[in-house]
């Protein structure tokens, strides 16, 4: 019988195609991490470890473990971006997380990785044709900044008491700055406050545009955020504070340095927000059929310690409004 059990148990072996019985395990799944900035020297920035683990925090509410179904490899891009996304590209990722910025670069190097964008205007930075139905190989999350910028503007205005003239920092090279700029001047025309736009596109730029602000005797500036002013944000709050100026943001990160006030995204939020796109993907669903979701959530976080130090008194009506205070 055992011999008889023996020969049943290799018969039963040859008959099973070779290529089951060597199939190897699954990889986990390579997902690409596309920032845009520079990686200090040593371990990964604290910002980006958070950014990071909110992302992975998604992943594992769907059932997903890193190391086993998926794996994530940073890659930093400033003034190199085309040369890290053929890096990228280079290392065959399943996904790209990143930035409209970044996205285009990243598109041109693997035209056919799915990408889901973390943050931005896809549209008008032209990755995506629509929110509904961005097609090609995107998807993900879009955050309007230009349509907060008004916003901004009423903020600053309730702090800083009947200022004739505001500044205006952007980078003009972001694909929505037009717009925000636009958004801003308008609101601006109606609070009858006069804009001085300064576009800066390097350090250099931020330190001579505040500078400038300076010697105009300004006494208030709003921020228009992009990938590039948010690399730049401890710079921005030194700044600011240097030159006594009251200062609002597009996202709370700029208030965690030292910036004034934020109204914005939770950027973190998106990242965990961005853990569905990916595993859909990852089960064959097509990026460009998944709608771009936009951020509805929007939060005002207030920093004392730097009011304080300008002297500025906060409104209590603002402090209680407040999603977050900075003590």
């Amino acid at each position: 019988m055992k011999r008889r059990g023996t020969l049943l148990g290799l018969l039963a072996l040859a008959a099973t195609p070779i290529a089951a019985r060597s199939q190897p395990a699954a990889r986990p799944a390579r997902i690409a991490f596309l920032l845009f900035g520079r990686r200090p020297p040593g371990p990964v920035p604290a910002i980006t470890n958070r950014f990071l683990d909110a992302f992975k925090q998604g992943m594992r509410e769907l059932g997903h473990i890193e190391g086993k179904t998926f794996m994530i490899e940073p890659r930093w891009s400033l003034d190199k971006v085309e040369e890290v996304a053929k890096e990228v590209a280079a290392f065959k990722p399943d996904v790209i997380l990143t930035n409209e910025i970044v996205a285009r670069a990243a598109r041109q190097a693997a035209p056919a990785v799915p990408i889901v964008l973390l943050w931005g205007d896809p549209v008008a930075g032209g990755p995506a044709k629509s929110l509904a139905r961005p097609g090609g190989n995107i998807t993900g999350l879009a955050t309007l900044n230009q349509d907060t910028s008004p916003k901004l503007l009423e903020l600053l205005l309730t702090v800083v008491p009947e200022p004739r003239h505001v500044a205006v920092l952007a980078n003009p090279i972001f694909p929505s700055y037009a717009i925000g700029l636009k958004n801003l001047q308008n609101a601006a025309r109606q609070a009858k406050v006069e804009l001085l736009s300064i576009e800066v596109r390097s350090a250099e730029e931020i330190d001579g545009g505040f500078a400038r602000v300076a010697r105009e005797k300004l006494r208030a500036v709003v921020v228009l955020g992009d990938p590039f002013i948010f690399a730049r944000r401890q710079q921005l709050a030194e700044l600011a504070l240097k030159y006594r100026l009251a200062s609002v943001y597009p996202v709370k990160e700029h208030v965690d340095v030292g910036g004034l006030m934020s109204y914005g995204v939770d950027l973190a939020g998106n990242f965990r927000r961005a853990a569905p796109y990916v595993d859909k993907i990852l089960k064959e669903e097509r990026p460009g059929d998944l709608p771009i979701q936009q951020a509805t959530t929007l939060e005002l976080v207030i920093n004392l310690r730097t009011a304080r130090s300008l002297g500025l008194t906060i409104p209590q009506s603002l402090l209680l409004r407040a999603d977050r205070v900075i003590e």
